[in-house]
């Protein structure tokens, strides 16, 4: 039985947003209502990307949206916040493709890059004519990046890429890969390279059998002696902060979509708990058990709004600190999973059927709440943060 979305606003949430900012949100659900909604689950059992929605989002002004100039939006953080929510309502494999363009892609060359460089690439991946994917987690390194072997030797006017990247999202279908490398005669210094995938030495492959992220493709990424002229370095990189300030707006993306998942899930189980009938032909919404699940939903996902809503309006004053943007990811994740396992368990066995959204949405956070930093990495930022003492 299809289930429309109504909307999840407990505590007028709505009235903290200003028009601006609900047109957007309202502009992006119906965005996904139309076209999302009615292929997502034929695209989860097939393992296919939606690409024929690329271009229709990039007309919406999804790619690079909070960036400002070479064709992009300019929205606000929480405008950009309110359209990633709606995305990952919709599934978060799609909503991992705009983040990946937006803030793994697009933000470093607009942060680090070369005026060269953002003319060549901003208006073309804005308008979705070009791809991008992030190369920084490796077979070996994930948690810690730092110990990558991916490595870039100079030679010339050329450096020389060498190494594997894992769990790439996009990756085969990019045509820029930005990669984090070790440069050999800059002490080992982390410097982030565009590298166009059609040069000889790059190899991307897609990684099947995943139960998780299914209608998001995901790739491994090989270079070896990949040549790339000294222009493709990104001039403003060294070190380990520039990819993870790349990070840092990727998880703010996150943290705001797993509401969205959370209240496709909370939404889907309130609803069939009003319709479905058990014992004495009453509606199972009726019985205390059901009701302290969906209590401890709407509460959770009301006070995800209010959090990352805050963090939005501190990233828009440039406030906002990573530790924050961490709390947010990890409660945030880690509530929508916890929503979607009550959801699962409200409709019973109809709640691994994908006539309803339950068990795509939870295989999908399964894997958001390991990427961009897991749950234990951003518990130890967060204790950082509180104590002065590093954990790591």
């Amino acid at each position: 039985m299809a289930l429309k979305f109504r909307g999840v606003d407990f505590l007028d949430f709505d009235s903290l947003l200003t028009d601006d900012e609900r047109l957007v949100r309202d502009t992006t659900r119906k965005f996904i209502e139309d076209n999302l909604i009615p292929i997502i689950e034929e695209c989860n059992r097939a393992g296919r990307f939606p690409r024929e929605l690329v271009k229709p989002m990039a007309d919406l002004g999804f790619f690079g949206a909070s960036l400002k100039a070479y064709g992009c939006a300019g929205m606000s953080n929480v405008e950009y916040g309110l359209v990633t929510q709606e995305l990952e309502r919709g599934d978060s494999g799609l909503r991992s493709f705009v983040s990946v363009q937006s803030a793994l892609v697009m933000y470093p060359i607009y942060a680090f890059g070369s005026e060269e460089q953002k003319t060549l690439w901003l208006p073309a991946m804005q308008k979705g004519e070009k791809l991008g994917c992030f190369g920084l987690t490796e077979p070996d390194f994930g948690s810690n990046p730092g110990g990558m072997r991916t490595r870039a030797r100079r030679t010339g006017k050329e450096y020389v890429l060498n190494g594997e990247k894992m769990w790439i999202t996009s990756g085969s279908i990019a045509d820029v890969a930005v990669i984090w490398a070790k440069v050999e005669d800059e002490d080992n210094t982390v410097r982030g390279f565009l590298v166009e995938t059609d040069r000889p030495g790059f190899r991307a492959e897609d990684i099947h059998g995943k139960w998780s992220l299914r209608a998001s493709v995901t790739s491994s990424l090989s270079m070896q002696d990949v040549h790339i002229p000294e222009s493709n370095l990104l001039p403003g990189t060294g070190g380990l902060k520039s990819p993870l300030k790349c990070l840092n707006q990727a998880r703010y993306g996150i943290a705001w979509g797993a509401i969205g998942a959370a209240m496709a899930c909370y939404d889907c189980a309130l609803q069939y708990s009003l319709f479905r009938k058990q014992f004495h032909d009453q509606p199972i919404a009726s019985r205390q058990l059901v009701q302290e699940k969906l209590a401890w939903m709407i509460s959770e996902i009301t006070k995800a709004q209010l959090l990352v809503l805050q963090v939005g309006r501190l990233k828009d004053k440039e406030k906002s600190r990573p530790q924050h943007i961490s709390m947010a990811k990890r409660n945030n994740v880690w509530m929508a999973l916890e929503c979607a396992r009550m959801a699962r368990d409200i409709l019973g066995a109809n709640g691994v059927a994908d006539e309803y959204p339950i068990m795509r949405h939870m295989m999908n956070l399964e894997s958001v709440k390991t990427y961009e930093g897991t749950h234990d990495i951003h518990t130890l930022i967060i204790g950082q943060s509180v104590t002065g003492i590093d954990a790591f």
